[in-house]
């Protein structure tokens, strides 16, 4: 397992919302009605049967329970915590149209999927040996769910990964009070106690790792590579002290330490799900204002309602329709971000312009994507900046697939465990021969947002 410094900054945050009690679980799971056509599973990217799940939380199988989420969903235990649920299987419980309050899916699976590593629960082994093997380029969430997917199907696997953790955004994104760096590390620990799965830290693909290096050592390869350095504002003034990229900071607080002395006013530029998780972040490390500062409003932005109305429950600001256009610095720091005024189509209004005080600015405007990597590489497509795939992950070079935020976009999690295996079992298909599964998981659902969330 990756170490992380016990005195790194996340440390301060516990869960936002409780786990719960033995009793309490069986009498949530005694709630639900086990509906047949149950709406819950059809928005789950990886199609949990959560009906069966809940029902065996019901009558006490702890252990059956969390089986049938990990044959799923290998990374249950993280989703359960980190998946926007009040979008996803949450908000389409029946319970919802009868004014009931819904399931509560989300802290049902952290039941089962706690107890299982928290007991050592094994369910799954390696195959027999096929004598084949899979390159993983990316240690994040895609790359893992496929490579262990396809030890299952007795594949060997090497990850190639840039950092000297595995997990992606799943390890340095996910906010603090949903699940810290340390627990991550522990499911990864679990997942990959299956064997066989060899990792290359330090793996930095276009600088000491090449494309051709890896396809030429393996049978096939995934693309599991996440996105890359937070956007820039591109305004004068922003290499100034006390101006950096939201993801970059989130990254160094979940796994060291982040410098917050003598920092009183801060802001957070854009309206995403990153933008909210820094803003509730800074309120928990102890900045006494913290402002989100977006060129919309309230209502058009693109961050979770429910993520915000916790935010502002714990003291968030927001200055709507405003458009950062320069910055203010004394003897090499920020002092304050110079805005103007937005009319409801995000258009700059004239004489506007104002300052708002800042000893320290997070832009949170979107990540780069680093599609372009393989842009140039024969049967490789990439629009947008994403790979372009068929269904089940393959791109248009044979033997090479991928799945994760370099094909999406940036969604979640649960979306790159999906995309994750759905390719490994085409991977299988086209290593031996055999028939692709039908019950592959359908990965390709509405995008509810961006990874981090």
């Amino acid at each position: 397992m990756a170490r992380f410094p016990d005195e790194r900054s996340e440390a301060a945050f516990s869960d936002f919302k409780d786990a719960y009690t033995p009793a309490q679980a069986v009498v949530e799971a005694n709630r639900c009605l086990f509906c047949h056509d149950a709406p819950c599973i059809q928005v789950c990217p990886t199609s949990i049967d959560i009906p069966q799940f809940i029902r065996k939380i019901a009558t006490g199988n702890l252990k059956s329970s969390a089986r049938t989420i990990f044959e799923s969903n290998i990374l249950g235990t993280s989703c359960a915590r980190v998946c926007p649920v009040e979008v996803l299987c949450v908000g389409d419980c029946v319970y919802n149209e009868m004014g009931i309050p819904p399931i509560q899916i989300g802290k049902l699976q952290r039941t089962a999927t706690d107890k299982a590593l928290e007991a050592g629960w094994q369910f799954f082994e390696a195959g027999a040996d096929t004598g084949k093997s899979v390159g993983c380029i990316g240690g994040g969430p895609a790359s893992l769910a496929a490579a262990h997917e396809l030890r299952r199907r007795g594949h060997a696997v090497t990850i190639y990964e840039r950092h000297d953790y595995l997990g992606g955004l799943n390890t340095d994104g996910v906010a603090p009070y949903k699940m810290r760096a340390d627990d991550v590390a522990a499911e990864i620990d679990w997942v990959m106690a299956i064997g066989g799965i060899e990792v290359r830290h330090g793996a930095v693909l276009g600088d000491n790792l090449g494309f051709g290096e890896v396809e030429a050592a393996h049978d096939a390869v995934f693309l599991g590579v996440g996105l890359g350095p937070d956007k820039a504002l591109g305004l004068p003034g922003e290499d100034l002290a006390g101006i950096d990229g939201a993801v970059d900071w989130i990254a160094r607080m979940k796994t060291g330490t982040v410098d917050l002395s003598g920092v009183e006013r801060a802001i957070v530029v854009g309206g995403g799900n990153t933008a909210i998780d820094a803003v509730r972040e800074l309120i928990g490390l102890g900045v006494p204002e913290v402002t989100m500062v977006y060129r919309g409003n309230e209502e058009n932005k693109s961050g979770y309602a429910h993520e915000w109305v916790a935010g502002k429950a714990e003291g968030a600001r927001a200055a709507w329709h405003t458009q950062p256009v320069g910055v203010v610095g004394e003897a090499g720091r920020v002092t304050a971000l110079r805005c103007v005024r937005t009319d409801d189509n995000k258009r700059n209004i004239a004489g506007s312009e104002h300052d708002l005080a800042a000893d320290l600015v997070l832009v949170a405007i979107g990540q780069s994507k680093l599609g372009a990597l393989f842009g140039s590489i024969d049967g490789i497509e990439v629009k947008w900046g994403q790979v372009v795939t068929d269904d089940d992950g393959a791109t248009g070079r044979p033997g090479v697939y991928a799945g994760g935020d370099c094909r999406n976009g940036g969604k979640e999690v649960v979306n790159a465990a999906a995309e994750g295996k759905a390719a490994a079992r085409a991977i299988h298909a086209l290593l031996t021969g055999a028939s692709a599964p039908a019950d592959r998981p359908h990965p390709d659902h509405i995008n509810h947002g961006p990874a981090h969330a």
